[in-house]
């Protein structure tokens, strides 16, 4: 893996750390963050497990509202778009149509790009969203149905990104991606670093299966000196979570693991990061939880659906 100091150098020198004041419920801010949702693909209630009480998760998905530009982006496209952009416009109502000024997606499982689909004549009939994804990702959206059509009928306009390469948006804008090691069936798997030079960063990392090294250092830990949020992989708080499977064949790492991994860091990097991607049967799912606790004390956070950040 080469990818952490060849993003680290594009998205310039450390940045202050982000105020706690500047989170949910502050004065609407000129870049706002929103988690549209924080669970593993499928949400929760999974398929098969009707009698789950627990609390609701939808899909991991952000949104960007970019006040100064009228704009809005959003960073993959779950199966529950719908609900998730009813919950945006609540927010910040789009200025015409749809609202949606572009989708990064990561990669091409269910809970990141089957959102797309309800670009498309069946549901909203959209003209021309711009979707940006890896070449794969591109190529594999143009040859298969039924994503080709919403590219045949101009529902969606593809736009390939290029690995630790900035895409430039309006009014100063960059979204970068790079390439992370996960299960790449039909695409590539990128990190995406969102950054303006005068206001912030964040990095969006909701699936990988281990934190590399890059050069003399981790590249979870490469990335938090320099970046203000960081949305990252929570999909397993340990080991024993699923009874009776291999969980060494789901290599996600763990919550632990992670909170371990950076818990020598100051406790303004730790308060940095915000656990995202969380499955049904992570126990960090329930805000009343030991183990929700266990994150708080430890200096971090769990990602909740509707929590806003001033990028």
């Amino acid at each position: 893996m080469r990818t952490g100091l060849a993003v680290l150098a594009l998205i310039g020198a450390p940045l202050a750390a982000p105020d706690p004041a500047q989170a949910q419920d502050a004065t609407p801010c000129d870049y706002e963050l929103v988690v549209l949702g924080a669970g593993q693909d499928a949400g929760a209630p999974q398929i098969g497990h009707a009698d789950d009480t627990g609390p609701r998760l939808l899909p991991s998905s952000l949104a960007l509202i970019d006040r100064s530009e009228g704009k809005r982006y959003l960073f993959d496209a779950s199966p529950a778009i719908t609900e998730q952009l009813a919950m945006l416009d609540g927010i910040e109502p789009p200025r015409e149509g749809l609202g949606v000024d572009g989708v990064f997606l990561t990669h091409a499982h269910i809970g990141h790009y089957l959102g797309l689909a309800y670009f498309g004549r069946e549901a909203a009939g959209a003209s021309g969203v711009p979707v940006f994804a890896m070449p794969r990702m591109i190529e594999f959206l143009a040859a298969n149905g039924p994503w080709s059509q919403l590219v045949e009928l101009e529902n969606i306009s593809l736009d390939a990104l290029n690995d630790r390469t900035p895409r430039m948006l309006p009014g100063g804008l960059a979204v970068t991606p790079f390439a992370v090691p996960h299960r790449d069936e039909f695409s590539e798997t990128v990190g995406l670093v969102i950054h303006h030079p005068d206001v912030g960063s964040a990095l969006y990392l909701p699936d990988i299966d281990y934190w590399p090294e890059e050069g003399e250092s981790n590249l979870l830990l490469s990335l938090l000196s320099r970046v203000d949020h960081v949305f990252i992989d929570a999909t397993f708080w340990d080991d024993n979570e699923l009874p009776g499977r291999d969980m060494s064949e789901i290599p996600h790492p763990r919550v632990t693991d992670t909170m371990d991994l950076l818990a020598d860091l100051p406790a303004e990097a730790r308060a940095r990061v915000h656990f995202i991607h969380y499955n049904h049967t992570n126990p960090i799912r329930d805000p009343a939880s030991a183990e929700s606790a266990e994150v708080e004390a430890r200096g971090f956070s769990v990602a909740r659906r509707g929590d806003r950040f001033c990028l």
